[in-house]
């Protein structure tokens, strides 16, 4: 009978990990765990399935289509999580309701979103970060930009810019104009999408005159340094925009404190793709990568969807687009320990599985040979198998 090969197949947008890989991916999530902690942020874990009413609070219209969706005994719609931000602001909302603020959680998880897949973007990814229920403040804003940008730096990458903007600022300037939701709404999914051409016809059919229109067609445009935010308070003829832009230099004055100033850019034509963002949002760039390594901002309003009004900001670091990243930038790959391969003559099975145990006691990983083998076999294993030393008990 004919083998079927469709068992030997994976579903579309999953990969799987080879033992290399599987180190690399490894190696990047324990040292984020042990760098979160280090800043006080305490571990969460969430079900990787939630009803579909939770996760569509906060996110955008057409996020239905990129939803893994499914059906339980009792009717019920449910969706795997497509990002963590919503589950993380579900269980504060219930379970953690009363613990004292600040909040700071933190978090390392696959999440699955229906994309079209290419290297670094699939259906089941991976992702590390955290999220500060609190103030909402610059100071807090500050802390989960420079947490993220030390997360790459420990993840061992040194090449990559934090493209910050505001979304208060750009909702200003279209509410100058006063353009209806609709014409803002079109607008804001041509700027998510990066179309300038779509963006440029869009406005160029609004009844505007001839200088807010072009002040339109320059928001995608806007990113800078420090320089940026004064050409963007000459634009701003309203306080709403110009208050967002004082926060984004109160930010800066605190990521200069943290002195990772030196990664951030400012890019106020940002829009996230999701519609909670309140206030400072970033992304995180690398060369040679199309898309964000990492991505984070304010949601002042997510937890008061759940009945638990609070502010709150984070952010979420791709893995397997850091590993990506660190491949591209010709980086040193991450790998696991491999100390010592133990080999053993016939008869010395005992004296091998004891002198094994000893080298792990002293924290040293260890391989013992499964069968006895000669001592040129048991060198010949070792380097096959990449060990740093090599014992053999004769």
């Amino acid at each position: 009978m004919e083998k079927d090969n469709s068992v030997l197949k994976i579903p579309y947008g999953t990969r799987d990990f080879l033992p290399a890989e599987a180190a690399g991916k490894r190696v990047v999530e324990t040292r984020l765990a042990e760098l979160f902690a280090q800043w006080g942020y305490e571990e969460v874990v969430t079900p990787s399935i939630e009803y579909l009413d939770t996760l569509g609070l906060g996110s955008s219209q057409n996020i239905g289509d990129h939803l893994f969706k499914l059906f339980d005994k009792s009717n019920q719609t449910l969706a795997l999580r497509h990002e963590m931000t919503t589950p993380i602001a579900r269980l504060v909302s219930t379970r953690l309701q009363d613990s004292p603020l600040p909040l700071k959680l933190s978090y390392i998880s696959s999440v699955f979103r229906y994309e079209q897949t290419q290297a670094g973007r699939q259906c089941e990814f991976y992702q590390a970060g955290v999220e500060l229920m609190g103030p909402g403040s610059p100071a807090t804003d500050a802390e989960v930009v420079a947490l993220a940008v030390t997360g790459l730096l420990r993840s061992g990458l040194t090449e990559f810019t934090v493209c910050l903007g505001q979304v208060e600022f750009l909702n200003g300037i279209l509410n100058q104009y006063r353009l209806s939701s609709q014409e803002q709404e079109d607008l804001k999914a041509a700027m998510e999408r990066r179309n300038l051409v779509e963006l440029n016809q869009l406005v160029d059919e609004l009844n505007l005159p001839e200088n807010a229109k072009q002040v339109l067609k320059e928001l995608p445009l806007l990113n800078g340094g420090e320089d940026l935010l004064k050409q963007a308070y000459d634009m701003a003829l309203n306080e709403q925009s110009r208050r967002a832009l004082d926060n984004l230099a109160e930010i800066y004055r605190l990521l200069k404190a943290y002195k990772v100033e030196q990664y951030v850019r400012f890019d106020l034509g940002i829009i996230r793709d999701f519609s909670y963002y309140t206030g400072m949002v970033f992304e995180v760039y690398a060369p040679g990568l199309g898309y964000p390594l990492c991505g984070g901002g304010r949601y002042d309003h997510l937890l008061a969807d759940f009945g638990t009004a609070c502010p709150a900001t984070g952010f979420a670091l791709g893995i397997e687009r850091i590993l990506l990243a660190i491949e591209r930038q010709k980086l040193p790959m991450h790998s696991l320990p491999r100390d010592v391969y133990v080999g053993y003559a016939a008869g010395k099975e005992t004296t091998a599985i004891e002198r094994a145990a000893q080298l792990r006691e002293q924290g040293k990983s260890v391989e013992l040979a499964v069968s006895s083998q000669t001592e040129a076999e048991a060198r010949e294993s070792q380097q096959a198998k990449n060990y740093a030393a090599f014992e053999y008990i004769a």
